[in-house]
């Protein structure tokens, strides 16, 4: 692939935000939506939520933002910490919004899981669908079910998400590092989910994690972007973080990984030279573009690709 990267599209401290994480595009008539997580302080921690941006077609302008589109989720429920990502999805005349809840837990850091809200209103407001989620852990799947991304294709919804399969001590790590991989489930109706019960990607590295996958149907295949790590040592170590990985599929049910294939190697400086993640990639005018986070985990905004040959 070659790519024309576009660079940052927008920094959330000129619109008064803290980070804006996992950008999600949806395309409407005359402007591009991307909805994100922000962060605002809790105490010494951060909840995250949910705004949008929306920008002219050409990226070159942000006509409008708005903040906190969806209300913090309530004490004791799956998301009472924060929704981070947040993916939407046009789906007869309503826009659903598959949400990834966090809760702070005591022996590890966190638990998640994935919930659903609908728009009623064009995507300017969310409700949630019920305080509880629709896809969380199980026997096989015991926890850190999140990153849901949802499309239908061939009248069933599918849904890429990720899975923990253990939290693990390293040496010299204050507190145990969590290991996840993409899975994949399927639904008649977007509520009820069958998984698969299986790591749908090989890995490349040792105790790889594998995080935020997108699928998107472009030129007779679909394509899978995500983003991968080592477990331990990643927050700073330009060896260890986030970088974005590749995979191809003709039939959705077997996938091959071949990560050289995207090309898309980090810098040695500027906004993106220290980490690339939380890919989305979307199709426009039968363009293909794909937007990611940067440095510190979105704390520097989020930037845009456009593929101009495969």
């Amino acid at each position: 692939m070659i790519w024309n990267k576009r660079g940052q599209i927008f920094i959330p401290q000129q619109y008064g935000m803290e980070y804006a994480k996992s950008p999600q595009a949806v395309v409407f008539a005359d402007f591009v939506r991307i909805y994100f997580s922000a962060c605002k302080k809790d105490g010494e921690k951060f909840i995250s939520y949910v705004c949008f941006a929306d920008f002219t077609k050409d990226f070159t302008r942000v006509i409008r933002t708005r903040k906190q589109i969806l209300p913090d989720g309530n004490p004791g429920c799956f998301d009472e910490h924060g929704i981070f990502p947040f993916s939407p999805y046009f789906f007869d005349g309503n826009m659903l919004a598959y949400t990834s809840g966090w809760s702070r837990r005591v022996s590890v850091s966190v638990d998640t899981a994935i919930g659903l809200a609908v728009s009623t209103d064009g995507g300017e407001t969310f409700q949630r669908l019920g305080e509880g989620p629709v896809l969380a852990s199980s026997r096989t799947e015991p926890f850190l079910v999140v990153d849901g991304y949802v499309r239908r294709f061939a009248d069933q919804f599918h849904m890429w998400y990720i899975y923990g399969k253990e939290w693990k001590t390293y040496a010299d790590c204050a507190q145990p590092e969590r290991i996840y991989k993409i899975g994949h489930a399927v639904s008649d109706n977007g509520k009820d989910w069958q998984k698969d019960g299986k790591a749908i990607l090989p890995d490349i590295i040792s105790d790889e994690c594998q995080a935020l996958p997108c699928v998107v149907q472009f030129e007779g295949c679909y394509h899978m972007f995500f983003c991968y790590r080592y477990p331990y040592d990643f927050r700073n170590n330009r060896a260890h973080t986030y970088r974005l990985g590749y995979a191809w599929s003709h039939k959705l049910n077997d996938w091959t990984r071949c990560d050289e294939q995207l090309n898309f190697e980090m810098p040695q400086d500027g906004w993106d030279s220290q980490m690339q993640c939380y890919p989305h990639a979307f199709v426009m005018d039968r363009k293909l573009y794909l937007l990611y986070n940067g440095n510190a985990f979105g704390k520097y905004g989020f930037g845009l690709a456009e593929l101009e040959e495969m």
